[in-house]
Order: C-alpha cells, then structure tokens, then sequence
C-alpha cells in the first residue's frame, strides 16, 4: 500500500514539473520515472520523498528539491555515452538520474567531502545496482583530475566562485552547471568554447556550500 501511494506521489510530481515547464527532455524524465527518490532519504523521511521540498539527510546536508534538480538536470544537456563529473554526491540522487541518462557506456564520478554521506550514497547505488557510477571522497573543489576531462560537470553546492581546476577539467564543448554565492546564490550555465567561456545565468536558488581548496572555508 505505502509503494502505492508512492508511486502515485511521484507521478503527481512529475506530471507537475512537466506541466510547469521544468522537465522537458524524455529521457530525463525517463530517468526520474526510474529512479526510486524514496531510496535517497531517511527511512523516516520516505513518504516526504516527493515532496516538492529540499530534505535533510544528515551531516548538515540536503538532498535539493525536484525542482531544483530538474532545472539544473535540464541545463546540464546530458546524453547517452557521456563522462559527467558530479561534485557534492550527498545522497546519491543526482549520480543515479545521470546515470540513467548517460547509460552502459557512459560514466558518472561523483566527489563528496563527507566520508559518511559518500558511503551511504555507494550502498544506495550498488543496491539499485549502478555499475557506471564511481563515487570517491575527497575535495570536490579541485574536482577529480584521474578521470578527466569531462563531458559535463554539475556542481550541487554553493561556491564563492567558479573553481578553475573545475575549468581546466572540462573538455572543450563541454557544460558546466554550478551554483555561486554566499547566502542566495545565482546558477550558472558555462560552456566552454575554443576561445573561452560563455556564461548563463539560470536563477537565483540557495544550496549548502562547497568546502575546500577552491571554496568556503570549513
């Protein structure tokens, strides 16, 4: 019965965001059709998972509202076969729906700062069983030069700037989505070109910080 009114919670959400102009690419709302969202909340928390709402999922840190992932999801463009850096893994969500997206032969690494959240987050992934996501601690301001460049880079915190070694790892043609700002942050979209970067700005939202090197002070 609770799966039930899960399923129909989801669906409710869904058909919301598309309505309202949010989720727009088929196979991204394939990919939020597939991913179980329950499954990346507290147990406690599992009839709120589709809720429109940020949640908390501990260590002083969120999973962002649907709609906040939706619009950032959609701007990144991503697509089958891609090598997508994710920064800020929390709990394992955002990893799982570009996987979806990215597929068999695409590649998903994602950096978290807290060892517990990076744990909990590869247990919720080797459960639904993901095998094209590779989730690593460590400071995910200098991004994680092993695997790059990247395809696109999608960044779920707050910081004070955009990172350069972020820059440096993204291949040219590639997009970057990233949050900056202190309190209220604006998002950007970055495209990185032969002669540069082109910037676009998405909005005002507000997001946990990025912590380290290239971000916020602990």
């Amino acid at each position: 019965m609770v799966d039930k009114m899960l399923a129909e919670k989801k669906e409710t959400l869904i058909k919301y965001l598309i309505r309202t102009g949010h989720l727009k690419t088929e196979r991204i709302i394939r990919a939020f059709r597939n991913v179980p969202r329950e499954v990346f909340v507290p147990t406690h928390m599992k009839d709120y998972a589709y809720v429109n709402e940020p949640l908390p999922i501990g260590e002083g840190q969120t999973i962002s509202q649907p709609l906040t992932i939706a619009d950032m999801t959609e701007a990144l463009e991503p697509r089958p076969g891609q090598k997508i850096l994710e920064i800020g893994a929390g709990s394992g969500y955002q990893a799982a729906l570009l996987a979806e997206i990215v597929g068999d032969k695409g590649r998903i690494i994602s950096v978290e700062r807290v060892k517990k959240l990076a744990e909990e987050a590869r247990q919720r992934i080797k459960k639904l069983g993901y095998k094209n996501i590779l989730i690593v601690v460590g400071d995910g301001s200098v991004g994680y030069v092993k695997e790059a460049p990247y395809d696109r880079i999608i960044v779920t915190c707050a910081a004070p700037a955009v990172p350069e070694p972020l820059k440096e790892q993204l291949k040219t043609g590639g997009i970057m989505i990233i949050p900056v700002g202190s309190w209220l942050q604006e998002i950007f979209k970055i495209k990185k070109t032969n002669s540069g970067f082109e910037k676009q700005s998405l909005g005002f939202y507000q997001f946990v910080p990025l912590i380290g090197k290239y971000g916020f002070s602990p």
